[in-house]
């Protein structure tokens, strides 16, 4: 299933990618990069003046893991794809925020749709079950773990599934038009070679988002994002 939601994305995204210019970057750099860039989505979230965002402010304090993927790349026609790094981090017992792990999300989807957008996800998680869930399971989310996702948009997509009740809601900024489809097929894909660069050894997502914080001081600054310091 992985693989083949690879090929997807290598397939739909190949268009929009050949237009950039690369630059070999190490390991250690691209995880420090993701982190900056999602201490920066967060503040962007918190500070938008758009109508869902008044939601995400709202809802924020009671998420118990968050999710938080900038610069998100998604595009296709009739079949669609959607892919970016990020992070995962989670709420200890005591309401301390962990250190992030890094993911890649892979989603593919088929239907009536079309276009091209690069933005910003950030998924709150509802319950420390959904986020072990999430870990456990290599990050399949929806149906797979009997996980309800429902969707906020700023002229993004919307959800196909109701927003009330729902174990994860994602809220969405982005440049672009995407009609149709939602994060079906997806899968939040843990990055290892991340993981390992940012902590100088071999980190399962498990013991750095379930274990507590302080492992890395240079998360610190996207931990003091979430609690609005």
């Amino acid at each position: 299933m992985i693989s083949r939601l690879f090929r997807v994305l290598i397939v739909a995204l190949a268009l929009p990618l050949g237009a950039c210019s690369t630059q070999q970057i190490s390991d250690l750099e691209r995880a420090q990069q993701i982190v900056g860039a999602a201490s920066a989505t967060l503040q962007k979230f918190k500070a938008s003046q758009d109508e869902p965002m008044d939601d995400f402010r709202a809802l924020l304090p009671e998420a118990e893991g968050l999710i938080i993927l900038p610069g998100v790349i998604k595009g296709g026609f009739i079949f669609a794809a959607e892919g970016g790094s990020g992070v995962m981090l989670a709420k200890d017992t005591s309401g301390r925020w962990s250190d992030p792990a890094f993911y890649f999300l892979a989603a593919g989807s088929v239907g009536l749709q079309a276009g091209a957008q690069i933005g910003d996800v950030v998924l709150l998680v509802f319950s420390r079950d959904a986020v072990a869930s999430i870990i456990k399971h290599q990050g399949k989310l929806g149906a797979d773990l009997g996980l309800i996702i429902g969707t906020f948009g700023v002229g993004v997509e919307a959800s196909t599934t109701t927003n009330i009740g729902a174990d994860i809601l994602a809220f969405t900024q982005g440049i672009g038009a995407f009609a149709g489809g939602s994060l079906e097929a997806a899968a939040l894909i843990k990055r290892s070679d991340l993981n390992q660069a940012f902590y100088g050894q071999a980190m399962d997502p498990a013991a750095i988002v379930l274990a507590g914080p302080g492992q890395n001081s240079a998360a610190d600054k996207l931990r003091a994002a979430i609690d609005g310091r």
